[in-house]
C-alpha cells in the first residue's frame, strides 16, 4: 500500500507540466487488455510493440522468452519501457497459466478456420492478444489454448503484417471502442497510485536519499 504522505512529499520534486502529465495518462491507462510476444527474433518488434503499448494505454507488456533473450532497444522503444511495466516468463505455459489466473483470456492473432474478424471482437472482456515469431508464427501450444482467434481483414496480395504493426492496429482499434463503451477499464485508484509513486522513482534524481530524509524527519 503507497504511503500517502511519501506521495505527496515527493511530488513536490516534480515540475507542475510533469504533475498534470501524469494525471492525464494515469486516466487513460488499463489492464483490461495486454500483449504477449512470444518469441520474437528481431528485437526491434518487441520495442515497438512495446511503444505502441505506452501510446495506447496499455500498461503492462508480457514477453515470453522460451527461446531467444534479449534487451529491449531503447532506441525504438523511445524510453516507453520506462512507464510500461513488462512481465517476462521463460515458458508459454507458464504465461498462459498466469494470464488466465488474472482473468485474461487468450486472443491468438493469426489467421484460423474459426478466427473473429477484428471489427467483430468483443471488447468487454479482458483479453490478452498474443502475437507470435516473425516467420513460425504463434506455437501450436498457444493455439490449443486459445480461447478466440482475431484476424485483421486485409484486401491486398499480401496475406500478412509486421507484429509491430499488426499490434498497433489491433489496441488502436479495441482501445477505441473501449473508451466509448460502458466498461470500467481504467486502474483502481490504489493502482493509479502505485504507478504514480513507480514513475517519481524513474523521475526523480536521489530518490533514495530524498525517501530516507522524508522518514528521518
Amino acid at each position: 500500500m503507497v504511503d500517502l504522505k511519501l506521495l505527496e512529499y515527493l511530488e513536490t520534486y516534480l515540475t507542475e507540466n510533469r504533475r498534470q502529465r501524469f494525471d492525464k495518462v494515469l486516466s487513460q491507462r488499463t489492464k483490461h487488455f495486454t500483449i504477449a510476444t512470444e518469441d520474437v527474433y528481431q528485437l526491434h518488434n518487441t520495442s515497438a510493440v512495446i511503444r505502441s503499448c505506452d501510446v495506447f494505454g496499455i500498461q503492462e507488456v508480457n514477453i515470453i522468452e522460451e527461446t531467444n533473450t534479449k534487451r529491449i532497444d531503447r532506441e525504438i522503444a523511445m524510453g516507453a519501457q520506462k512507464w510500461v511495466d513488462l512481465n517476462r516468463y521463460h515458458s508459454v505455459k507458464d504465461s498462459i497459466k498466469d494470464l488466465k489466473q488474472k482473468g485474461y483470456q487468450i486472443v491468438a492473432t493469426t489467421p484460423h478456420t474459426k478466427d473473429c474478424l477484428l471489427h467483430e471482437f468483443d471488447i468487454t472482456q479482458k483479453a490478452c492478444f498474443f502475437f507470435g515469431r516473425e516467420t513460425e508464427g504463434l506455437s501450436q501450444e498457444v493455439l490449443d489454448e486459445a480461447d478466440c482467434f482475431l484476424k485483421i481483414p486485409m484486401s491486398g496480395f499480401t496475406e500478412s503484417l509486421n507484429i509491430s504493426v499488426s499490434a498497433a492496429i489491433i489496441l488502436q482499434h479495441v482501445t477505441t471502442k473501449l473508451r466509448l463503451s460502458d466498461v470500467s477499464w481504467q486502474l483502481s485508484i490504489e493502482e493509479q497510485q502505485e504507478k504514480r509513486l513507480d514513475w517519481i522513482k524513474k523521475t526523480i534524481k536521489s530518490y533514495d536519499e530524498i525517501v530516507t530524509c522524508f522518514y528521518k524527519k
